[in-house]
């Protein structure tokens, strides 16, 4: 059985300061962004973006991100709480984020965007979807370095159980490694790959929205449910029940694109 090896959380100790290392990953995140989106600009000319456009799109998005990631947290995982402590909704450096709100916030900043700009929403979309997963993977890798959101008890006798000892003893799943796999590299190498030849408006937005979903619905059979919402119904996480309308909404778009004469 493996140990998880408890690295200190804080890379950079600057005195008072301290530099984490999922901030790092964040970072990390945003420059995979930026380098790959150059790339996209350069070997897709025709499709008119500029250097500009793209730091303007990552500036909606960490906007969306953050204003969603925290609103969704609090309406999907804990809103009697923080009805019941309003001000603690504005202390994000206690932690408290959640992807799938974090991801309608970019949505309603890419919709912004696009109006700016006189780009459809499928269009900014179509465009971000193939810079996304690599970024998701730095902050699943996060995940990992600071031993936080581990996985379900498993048998000891598997290869990849792991112990984290800041939690208890027991073997459990490396969840957040498995996500790293799924949501990001597996997923970006489908949107790359995918991307790369001439696809209807919408497609590559659909094939996003499906392949996240199945991704996160099937990793959450590995990672431990927050201990506040349990095993909800169907046996299903609060994860995978967000992560159903995706996989639905991404399906049927990417059936009818595929209709269209």
């Amino acid at each position: 059985m493996l140990t998880h090896p408890q690295i200190d959380p804080v890379a950079i100790h600057l005195g008072p300061l301290s530099i984490r290392w999922y901030g790092l990953m964040y970072l990390v995140g945003f420059v995979l962004f930026l380098a790959l989106g150059h790339y996209r600009i350069r070997r897709n000319p025709e499709k008119g973006w500029t250097s500009q456009q793209l730091d303007d799109l990552l500036f909606y998005g960490v906007l969306g991100v953050i204003l969603g990631g925290r609103l969704g947290y609090i309406l999907f995982y804990k809103p009697a709480f923080y009805l019941s402590h309003p001000l603690d909704i504005f202390k994000i450096w206690e932690g408290g984020m959640a992807f799938h709100g974090g991801f309608l916030g970019v949505l309603v900043a890419m919709w912004l965007f696009g109006r700016k700009t006189r780009r459809s929403f499928f269009e900014v979309t179509d465009f971000i979807a193939p810079l996304v997963p690599l970024g998701l993977a730095a902050g699943r890798l996060g995940n990992f370095i600071n031993g936080e959101l581990w996985g379900r008890i498993t048998s000891g006798d598997a290869w990849w159980a792991m112990r984290f000892p800041l939690v208890d003893q027991q073997p459990r799943h490396a969840s957040q490694l498995y996500q790293f796999a799924l949501e990001g590299l597996l997923l970006f190498i489908v949107l790359w790959v995918f991307s790369s030849k001439p696809r209807r408006t919408g497609q590559v937005s659909a094939l996003f929205l499906l392949g996240y979903g199945l991704a996160r619905f099937i990793a959450e059979f590995a990672r431990e449910p927050d201990n506040f919402l349990g095993i909800l119904a169907l046996g299903f996480t609060m994860g995978q029940w967000l992560s159903l309308p995706m996989i639905a909404i991404g399906g049927v778009l990417l059936f009818r694109s595929y209709r269209k004469v």
